[in-house]
């Protein structure tokens, strides 16, 4: 704060001579359209203001723990943040800890991480009832984990740590998803269709055992499986879920169902029963395919396959060439169209929300609602981007997408609001603590008000932008970027030394371009045919990364942190190790503007990297050559800005894409080689041709599969960069002068008459090219063209062509001023200046001479820590938003027509829930909170199920629903059939069984609550059951010997639920009556 302060009183204070910025020119049309620098903020204008649980972190910083799926519990103790990670899970405490600035250095809130994990985390589930929370792993293990308690002091908790109750091997492949179902056992699912039901009975045995006796525990619940695609059929037939992944697993609390969910298919269970209801596809159809027709058509398939190889063994060598041509351009455009997937509307998403509806979200966008029955109703689409994560709390519906776009929908379908929530796509969803917490595919996590869009966002972002100071904090840095078209030789390390070491002392980053590193036309070919297979680099650029690296003194003082080669052209930057734990998210990108777009003889290299959470671009060009191609020279800049999208490094050839392309180019190779002699009479003509084509097709791949991280549909990646800096030889030269004159000028140093000859400037000026970039006055003389070992001016190119010298070296840039902003702060967080901008003219070693630029930048950044704080003191001290607050947390007035409830066998009795207000509706939702055995006409010692599942004596239905203002709903509380208990031994039924004779006592809470706040009212409702009929008596004191009916209707008080030792409590109180 201080700092900043510091910095705004400063600003008209006169730099120093040696931090004189140089003058510079700008070029024109640069405040519009995608020339226009990005809108940056305090608070983000276009989105609510957010909690940074765990602000975007460095993706170097994550390898092998990066965040994949988030679960809230909510116990006695509080509201705790669960995610599983690459190698474990983390913990954040939401209660205390949810605004505190005692996080870590990346200002994240503190959160309690488990020890290293074999398998990546791919599933989390939460048990509030046991205090438990199930993770399921890659390796195909379940964990047991046990819940933090922060009740004790925080202390404690740092001491013990994440704790780790006990483990099991569930399946042979990964367990891709978990639910706990409403009657409490355990549902997962993994490759190939299976589905395995773990029983609450043997989970509950395995709770009970002490921390020593974790094997045993681990033995007696992973033996005690279900499996139940080995065991359902419906109707005679088989269902192809049951060879697909369980890709999702959700349990439908209000109709007690469980749904399972593959890409294309779903199946409907009954969640007490295990009873298949119904198949359908995600186009509503029921599928009733049977075992035997699958396995003739997969006979027939293997028919057909063998005809094939016995035909293919006919053909010539030159007909198989040409079919695997085809073969693999086919797959090709089934790899553009996405992964070999035609059908988009795969199922990527699924919630069911409080009134009894299933939601599915869809690769393309789509949204499906079904009933709880499975029946399609309708869809709906808002966004073209893939559904990623789909959450639901009250009335409303949060929808996450690969754009990075968040969605919020009424239970009705009706969008409510809409903005980008990060520049990743939304992996996950979760609520608890009055938030929506959004997980991104970097691994950052923002907490949204479950208000939010609504009143209470504007206060906020008003208040927030008001205390900018406060969590601003000013980092200050140089840059020197260096561009040099090296004509194909080598560099000396004098030569090295005068270009960069010698000013590599106090230069935090160092940005180098290179141009014709290696050419030829052989060259150009072999480089597009890697190009294709997703790979680059040659023997000559490495010479130069490795000679470049030994001038800056590599390792002790600086770090490579990343390179990309397209032919002859080479980007690569040099980080200051100091500073490196600030910059990160480094990602390369290529366009090539050769023949058809596609050969790299000309074209550009980019680098984007994070540097102190402000994107910075950098982009190496080697434009059209001659003198009369200036509209060429515009256009290439113009493709390379709009087309520019950018990656992190990767070797396609470990992918199914990278086979199929080097499946390609083989076929490419092999049918060149038939047709040479008599297509072309130029061999390198019809290879570069030949590569051309491949290489532009791998182009249109690449940007079709490119993961959209611009958060900005349609705009190009550089225009959301807060810094880009242009380098290379861009080839522009000197209009209307001779070389004489040329020559003259220049030994006199008149160089002002030069530049009013110069191409580029005169394009800037009109708008034509470079909008709205800005570069230094040119203060030396022309780069180009030198006859190489010739030092002094006198080197300039003086054979037969006697090329007019031209500055075609240049170094342009652009940072966030603008306008009406052009000091240093959160609105305007990157400022930049030149303090020099110079050719080495003593380096001979090339026909150009290499040109360096060092920038004086000055960062805005957020300290993430400082502005949480000022966060929750807004919150917890505004009066509009404490108003608004309490207004929001009303729950509507409700009764219920009992609190106690007896049945027989298979009787039934109505809970009817009456909404008293007028205008409010009313959720709520019945949970089981214990269950105990009746012993001598008492009820002690209640145990929760699994997630406060009810036992299976017992069905409620809906458990959970909506009630209308001045209405009543009745609820079927309903004793089913189970006085036995069948055991499993590895998935099979043992002959023995299990007699329960005993009466039977449930405690059912009913919570109520309002539309859109996590306020909540309870109601205690006592269920009885004999088993022989004989009804034992609820009131022991003077009437016990008469039966209480079970139609007797009594009214209920509200009650606050803090946990089973009050249910307990109450109970006891209600029977001392």
């Amino acid at each position: 704060m201080i700092q900043f302060l510091d910095s705004k009183l400063s600003d008209n204070s006169s730099p120093s001579s040696s931090d004189q910025p140089l003058p510079e020119f700008s070029g024109s049309g640069g405040g519009t359209g995608i020339y226009k620098p990005p809108v940056r903020a305090p608070v983000h204008p276009s989105r609510p203001p957010s909690l940074e649980v765990m602000p975007h972190p460095l993706r170097e910083t994550q390898v092998g723990r990066f965040l994949r799926n988030i679960v809230c519990v909510d116990d006695d103790n509080g509201p705790q943040l669960w995610a599983g990670s690459e190698c474990g899970v983390r913990v954040w405490d939401l209660k205390d800890d949810i605004y505190g600035g005692n996080g870590g250095e990346d200002g994240s809130v503190r959160y309690w991480e488990s020890g290293q994990v074999e398998g990546a985390t791919l599933c989390v589930v939460g048990d509030r009832g046991n205090r438990v929370v199930w993770s399921g792993h890659k390796d195909g293990r379940i964990l047991c984990w046990k819940m933090m308690d922060f009740s004790g002091g925080r202390g404690n908790c740092r001491n013990e740590g994440v704790q780790e109750m006990f483990s099991w091997q569930a399946h042979r492949g990964p367990v891709l998803s978990m639910v706990v179902s409403a009657y409490g056992d355990i549902w997962s699912g993994s490759e190939g269709g299976t589905i395995k039901v773990w029983p609450w009975e043997a989970i509950e045995k395995s709770l009970s055992r002490t921390f020593g006796e974790r094997h045993m525990a681990s033995l007696l619940v992973e033996r005690s499986y279900i499996d139940l695609r080995s065991q359902v059929t419906l109707n005679g037939t088989f269902s192809n879920i049951f060879n697909s992944d369980i890709k999702f697993i959700l349990s439908d609390y209000a109709g007690a169902k469980v749904w399972t969910a593959s890409y294309q298919s779903f199946a409907v269970w009954d969640a007490r029963t295990r009873e298949l209801l119904k198949v359908f596809n995600n186009d509503g159809q029921i599928e009733n395919t049977s075992a035997d027709f699958l396995m003739v058509d997969e006979m027939k398939i293997n028919s057909v396959s063998g005809l094939k190889e016995k035909s293919q063994n006919s053909l010539n060598f030159f007909q198989r060439s040409r079919n695997a041509i085809l073969g693999a351009a086919d797959a090709v455009r089934a790899a553009a169209k996405g992964a070999f997937r035609d059908d988009n509307r795969q199922t990527e998403a699924m919630v069911a929300t409080v009134d009894g509806m299933i939601w599915t979200g869809c690769a393309d966008g789509l949204l499906l609602q079904w009933d709880g029955n499975g029946n399609w109703l309708r869809d709906l689409q808002y966004h073209s981007s893939a559904v990623q994560s789909m959450c639901t709390i009250g009335s409303r519906i949060w929808v996450g997408y690969m754009s990075g776009t968040l969605q919020v929908l009424d239970l009705k379908g009706d969008l409510r609001g809409e903005w980008v929530a990060h520049d990743s796509p939304v992996i996950d969803l979760a609520a608890g603590s009055g938030y929506i917490f959004s997980l991104a595919n970097h691994g950052g996590l923002r907490g949204w008000s479950i208000t939010s869009p609504g009143p209470l966002d504007n206060i906020l972002r008003v208040e927030l932008a008001g205390k900018e100071f406060l969590y601003t904090r000013l980092e200050n840095m140089k840059i020197l970027a260096g561009t040099w078209n090296v004509g194909q030789g080598r560099a000396t390390p004098d030569s090295l030394i005068s270009w960069l070491g010698s000013a590599a002392a106090d230069i935090d980053i160092i940005v180098v371009g290179l141009q014709e590193v290696e050419m030829g036309a052989g060259f150009l070919a072999v480089s597009a045919a890697k190009e294709t297979m997703g790979l680059e680099g040659s023997s000559a650029g490495q010479w130069w990364l490795d000679m470049i690296g030994k001038s800056l003194d590599e390792g002790s003082t600086f770090s490579c942190t990343g390179s990309r080669q397209l032919a002859g052209l080479l980007i690569s930057a040099w980080v200051r190790n100091n500073i490196l734990a600030h910059v990160g998210d480094v990602d390369v990108a290529a366009v090539p503007c050769g023949l058809g777009r596609a050969i790299g003889n000309k074209g550009a290299v980019g680098l984007r990297m994070r540097v102190y959470g402000r994107v910075m671009c950098f982009v190496n060009c080697h434009f059209a050559a001659h003198l009369e191609a200036v509209n060429r020279r515009n256009a290439d800049f113009d493709h390379v800005y709009r087309t520019m999208v950018f990656s992190r490094p990767s070797n396609l050839l470990n992918s199914a894409n990278g086979m199929v392309l080097l499946l390609f180019l083989c076929c490419l190779l092999t049918w060149s080689k038939y047709l040479l002699m008599l297509v072309c009479g130029s061999f390198w003509r019809f290879v570069l041709s030949v590569a051309a084509g491949v290489s532009s097709a791998i182009q249109m791949l690449r940007y079709t599969n490119a993961m959209p991280f611009n958060p900005m549909e349609g705009m190009p990646e550089l225009s959301e960069a807060d810094m880009v800096i242009f380098l290379g030889d861009f080839n522009y030269r000197l209009d209307g002068i001779s070389y004489d004159e040329a020559k003259d000028l220049i030994s006199q140093r008149c160089f002002d008459w030069l530049r009013e000859r110069d191409q580029l400037q005169a394009e800037m000026e009109a708008g034509n090219v470079f909008q709205g970039l800005r570069e230094a006055v040119i203060r030396f003389p022309p780069t180009y063209k030198f006859e190489r070992h010739q030092p002094g001016l006198a080197g300039y190119d003086s054979g037969e062509k006697k090329r007019i010298p031209a500055w075609c070296d240049r170094i342009l840039y652009r940072d966030n001023r603008s306008p009406s902003v052009s000091t240093c702060s959160l609105d305007c967080p990157v400022v930049s200046s030149i303090l020099q901008y110079e050719a080495c003219m003593d380096v001979t070693d090339s026909d150009h001479k290499p040109v360096r630029c060092i920038f004086s930048v000055e960062i805005a950044q957020v300290d993430e820590s400082a502005r949480r704080q000022e966060f929750g003191e807004i919150i917890r001290s505004n009066e509009k938003i404490k108003r608004l607050l309490e207004g929001l947390s009303k729950v509507p007035e409700t009764i219920v027509s009992t609190n106690n409830i007896i049945l027989q066998t298979q009787d039934r009795s109505i809970l009817r829930i009456t909404n008293k207000s007028k205008k409010d509706k009313a959720q709520f939702e019945i949970s089981c909170e214990g269950v105990s055995a009746i012993e001598d006409g008492q009820a002690s010692d209640h145990r929760p199920r699994g997630c406060f599942g009810f036992p299976p004596w017992l069905q409620v239905n809906p458990a959970a629903g909506i009630i209308e203002a001045d209405h009543i709903v009745e609820i079927s509380i309903r004793h089913e059939e189970y006085q036995t208990v069948e055991e499993y031994v590895d998935g099979v039924p043992q002959n023995f069984w299990c007699e329960d004779a005993r009466d039977k006592e449930a405690i059912l809470t009913l919570k109520v609550s309002g539309s859109c706040t996590v306020e909540t009212k309870c109601h205690r409702i006592r269920v009885r059951y004999s088993i022989m009929g004989k009804l034992t008596p609820m009131n022991r004191k003077a009437n016990n010997s008469n039966p209480v009916k079970s139609n007797l209707l009594q009214r209920s008080d509200f009650h606050r639920l803090n946990g089973s030792c009050d249910v307990v409590e109450h109970l006891q109180n209600l029977i001392d009556l």
